[in-house]
């Protein structure tokens, strides 16, 4: 069988993780081309990949004929434009989360592949790890019997070093980072619920880092640092000059089936943390971390007072990025091109995650009120679902 041909766009940053993983000749998959318009990134793709072929246009690397699938690791304002081009010039294609930042290029993308006839992946890379293969399969064998709420509180002790520096501080590039951020957390309640949000009411407020030291606006980009020594933020510096995005956001949401949930993000925590919380009519779970050595709590006694946990699941992760998840939603892409494999993302959760952050961020723009959720045309529904069912 012929080898299938990657392209990267986007070589740098996280797509470093797409070349450890994806260039197996071996198995058959080979990284023949990268492009991206930082010369230093893509210097150092060109090094390690010496006979592939770089550009700093990616439209020049959609037209290798060649390629059979792209990798799309680019900024979330850029993915409408960059995965339309990828299927129209039929490629398979696996794009980053969030899907994109409006509901008609959500739209735009699933139709072009539907029209296309081409394969678009979704990368909800915590469908992946570990801990939340473990809580969904105890949700799914009725332990703390049927689930009714839930909810998410998110810690983001990174958030000053990442998303306030850069272009994820403008709503214009990012919508809001309920959205760029939280978009995993929703698909991950929508999964685990068996159900989608129709509903949602939005609280946020930009509270901490509009006080902040800006850096100069002379026009040069933003670059994320990672240093735990930038603590408390305000007496931080170099943050971007313009924020309008808020750093902390609670949403609530009402899902098609009549369960609820609810989601809180903060990004001025000292502390890292995603814990959810599964409430069912026999008890309840919640856990504690989602990388290595993260621990699922297990409560199905009634007590008078608070207690300890009846059960505790640790779990100890597996090798590569994001406790495995990364190398693992990886090779269900690869599988999913070359031999049909059953997807275990789908665009349609995954569009239906963004029009969740885009409805919750314009419910707290403007009062603070309720806001249907969009529904995704039944045509894309029926047709990604009979995609992604693996017949």
């Amino acid at each position: 069988m012929d080898s299938t041909k990657f392209g990267i766009i986007g070589v740098g940053g996280r797509g470093g993780v797409f070349q450890d993983n994806n260039h197996l000749p071996e198995e058959g998959y080979e990284i023949v081309a990268g492009a991206d318009v930082n010369s230093e990134a893509l210097d150092a793709f060109a090094k390690r990949f010496p006979e592939a072929k770089t550009f700093t246009d990616y439209r020049e690397l959609l037209a290798q004929p060649e390629i059979d699938a792209v990798f799309i690791i680019t900024p979330d304002f850029l993915h409408e434009e960059m995965a339309c081009a990828a299927l129209n010039a039929g490629k398979h294609v696996y794009l980053e989360k969030p899907l994109a930042i409006t509901a008609d290029g959500c739209e735009n993308i699933l139709r072009t592949a539907m029209r296309n006839n081409r394969k678009l992946y979704i990368g909800h890379n915590m469908r992946f790890m570990p801990v939340i293969r473990k809580m969904k399969e105890i949700i799914d064998s009725g332990k703390i019997g049927e689930v009714q709420c839930a909810w998410c509180r998110h810690f983001i002790n990174y958030g000053g070093d990442t998303y306030f520096r850069d272009w994820h501080s403008e709503r214009k590039y990012s919508n809001g980072l309920l959205l760029q951020k939280g978009s995993h957390d929703i698909d991950v309640l929508h999964w685990l619920m068996g159900s989608h949000t129709v509903k949602t009411v939005g609280m946020g407020m930009l509270s901490v880092y509009d006080k902040c030291k800006r850096r100069e606006d002379d026009g040069t980009p933003g670059k994320a640092v990672w240093d735990y020594d930038n603590y408390p933020p305000e007496k931080c510096e170099g943050f971007s000059p313009r924020i309008d995005v808020e750093d902390h956001n609670m949403i609530l949401m009402q899902l098609a089936s009549g369960k609820q949930c609810s989601y809180m993000q903060c990004h001025y925590t000292p502390d890292l943390d995603r814990n959810y919380t599964f409430i069912g009519t026999r008890g309840r779970i919640e856990n504690h971390g989602v990388g290595l050595n993260a621990q699922i709590l297990i409560w199905h006694t009634r007590a008078q007072e608070t207690r300890m946990p009846d059960e505790s699941i640790t779990l100890r992760g597996t090798p590569g990025t994001h406790s495995g998840a990364d190398p693992a939603i990886m090779k269900n892409f690869r599988e999913f091109i070359r031999f049909n494999a059953k997807p275990e993302t789908n665009p349609v959760e995954a569009m239906r995650s963004v029009l969740v952050g885009i409805a919750a961020h314009e419910s707290m723009r403007n009062g603070i009120c309720g806001k249907d959720v969009p529904q995704v045309a039944p045509d894309i529904v029926e047709y990604f679902d009979r995609i992604c069912s693996g017949k």
